[in-house]
């Protein structure tokens, strides 16, 4: 398999199907927003994304299985060497509510292997990309982590709970924490974004917990294709089913010092 070729491949269809989320974009109807659980939102939009990527997808690679986000058939991995792991649009809330922060997210599975990532930053058209020992790229430019090494010199992104609180407690704690310890916090509302922002430097580490394979494998892959470190709070699981994740540079470990005085 030519990694390469079928990331540009992969690239191509994002474009194509990001151009139709930005169509969408212009003159949504909140009043067409489904809720699949408490907070949890979906439109025709992601629905139809979704179709479109999974058809152009099982072309380019008939043997793979899938993981993705709207089909509930797709929530598990099927007897196949390959998946496709998809999120059509990743930050359906900031796009319902017109924020201009929202992405596609395809990564390929082997095995149990990231061997291929692309995020599609709709808004900014911006393609972070990267292939198994091929580094992370943006739109043809190759990208690295940052080379910050102290958290104190630091930005950090997060994402915050939105169905299940029982962990409130020990996440304020590191939220507070990381307040006082770095230049800062943000909150995006797409853990891919915040994902390939990580990998190519912008910000310097990312955190978030109750996340899915959808949410992390592509940014997971550009990370670690762009310098960088990616593990479970515990690191006693892996990430890509682990629900929780810590990506960053050369501040990985004392970004995992921090989180494990107070997640128990």
């Amino acid at each position: 398999m030519n990694l390469e070729q079928l990331c540009q491949q992969v690239r191509q269809l994002t474009r194509e199907v990001g151009l139709f989320i930005a169509q969408q974009a212009q003159d949504f109807d909140k009043a067409k927003v489904e809720h699949k659980g408490f907070n949890d939102l979906v439109s025709y939009v992601d629905k139809e994304a979704e179709k479109r990527l999974l058809v152009r997808l099982a072309q380019l690679l008939p043997e793979a299985g899938f993981i993705s986000e709207e089909d509930k058939n797709n929530h598990q991995l099927a007897d196949k060497p390959y998946h496709w792991i998809v999120d059509p649009l990743d930050g359906t809330t900031n796009f319902v509510h017109q924020l201009p922060i929202f992405s596609i997210s395809i990564a390929l599975l082997q095995e149990q292997t990231l061997v291929l990532g692309v995020v599609y930053e709709i808004n900014r058209k911006e393609c972070f990309y990267a292939w198994k020992n091929g580094g992370a790229y943006c739109n043809g430019l190759k990208i690295q982590v940052s080379p910050a090494s102290q958290l104190s010199d630091s930005l950090l992104a997060t994402g915050f709970p939105y169905y299940d609180f029982d962990k409130m407690p020990q996440y304020l704690a590191i939220l507070e924490k990381f307040m006082q310890q770095t230049q800062g916090l943000r909150r995006l509302g797409s853990a891919a974004v915040d994902l390939a922002y990580v990998a190519c430097g912008r910000f310097e580490g990312f955190f978030e917990y109750n996340l899915q394979p959808w949410d992390v494998a592509a940014g997971a892959l550009l990370v670690k294709e762009a310098g960088g470190e990616v593990s479970t709070f515990s690191q006693t699981q892996g990430f890509l089913f682990g629900k929780e994740i810590v990506a960053a540079g050369n501040i990985h470990q004392p970004m995992l010092e921090v989180i494990q005085q107070h997640w128990v």
